[in-house]
């Protein structure tokens, strides 16, 4: 499947203030092309990559009559790879997008004036799959011998780089699909859980996971953002769209089926038995502990700060902004 704009405390406070006092759940005139109180205002959501069941909250939202609950007529627009979903939001051609929690904060140490409102995966779903016949104990051991496919550029290869020395294993470029695995038993790859080891599987390797995020890199993924500027000035607008998302979550979560009916209609590169085995692989990383406690979607300032400083560390951004710029706390039940 990037000089820092220093942002207010408004947009938390305006929350707060909606979430205090109550604020009606029909988006204000304006944002979109239809009166709520007819068919629902035109709202906008631009995904990052294909439909998937990485994405399926989203259109179990819609499906399940969730968003039209709140007002919202839905417009899910799907991604790939390379879509700008960024620049959309922050040119309003979008008015929520889902985002890597690391894009979030490169964005913003380059300016775009965008924040978190929803983070789906609370433990990133990024990992390197190797095969389950060289017994490897950890990721250092993946990097001490044989060939490691990772994107050139990714935030997640240069901190890795950092904690293990990239001198046993010749390091390439990935290229996509697991062709190469297959063929290699010494072979390693950059993955998604719920993407490259069910596909490598079903067509008889043995891949073996580890998770980025156990080696101590984990930004939220999927994560819903919108502009600064939206969320300050139609706080309950954007309440209401968070909440209705996380009822579709709930619902994807309880019984994926449906939806991924849906899914599979739209991407029929993906079959029903794989969009049964990425929901219930996904599934951990996106309802913990946290989320139960707080609700779906939840996120902890000490996680951005700690992003931040990876970042900035890595180099990837000047300096590491303050949790405050990156994102807001808005009621998810």
């Amino acid at each position: 499947m990037g000089p820092t704009v220093r942002a207010s405390f408004a947009a938390a406070e305006v929350l707060a203030i909606c979430l205090a006092f109550g604020c009606t759940k029909r988006s204000e005139a304006g944002l979109g092309t239809e009166d709520a109180s007819r068919t629902g205002t035109r709202v906008s959501l631009a995904l990052n990559w294909v439909p998937e069941p990485e994405f399926g909250g989203f259109y179990a939202a819609r499906e399940t009559g969730a968003y039209r609950r709140q007002g919202f007529d839905v417009d899910i627009r799907g991604g790939g790879a390379g879509v700008p979903v960024i620049q959309m939001v922050a040119t309003g051609r979008a008015d929520f997008g889902t985002v890597g929690g690391d894009e979030l904060v490169t964005a913003r140490g380059r300016g775009a004036d965008v924040v978190a409102v929803f983070a789906t995966f609370q433990k990133s779903p990024q990992g390197i799959m190797t095969h389950a016949s060289r017994h490897l104990a950890n990721l250092s051991e993946v990097f001490e011998s044989g060939t490691v496919a990772i994107e050139p550029g990714l935030p997640y290869a240069a901190y890795l780089k950092t904690l293990f020395p990239w001198e046993g294993a010749q390091v390439v470029p990935y290229d996509g699909g697991v062709a190469r695995f297959l063929a290699d038993p010494n072979f390693s790859q950059q993955c998604y859980v719920t993407s490259e080891p069910i596909a490598a599987k079903r067509q008889g390797g043995d891949p073996q996971v580890f998770l980025i995020a156990d080696a101590g890199y984990d930004p939220y993924t999927t994560v819903v953002v919108s502009r600064r500027e939206l969320v300050i000035q139609k706080p309950e607008m954007v309440t209401a769209f968070v909440a209705a998302t996380a009822e579709g979550w709930r619902h994807y979560l309880a019984d994926p089926r449906p939806t991924n009916d849906l899914i599979a209609r739209i991407n029929p590169s993906m079959d029903a038995p794989m969009l049964e085995a990425a929901a219930e692989a996904q599934k951990p990383l996106v309802e913990t502990e946290a989320t139960k406690r707080e609700g779906l979607g939840t996120m902890a300032a000490e996680r951005w700060e700690t992003l931040a400083r990876q970042l900035a560390d890595l180099k990837v951004i000047e300096s590491a902004p303050p949790s405050s710029e990156l994102f807001v706390r808005v009621n998810r039940r």
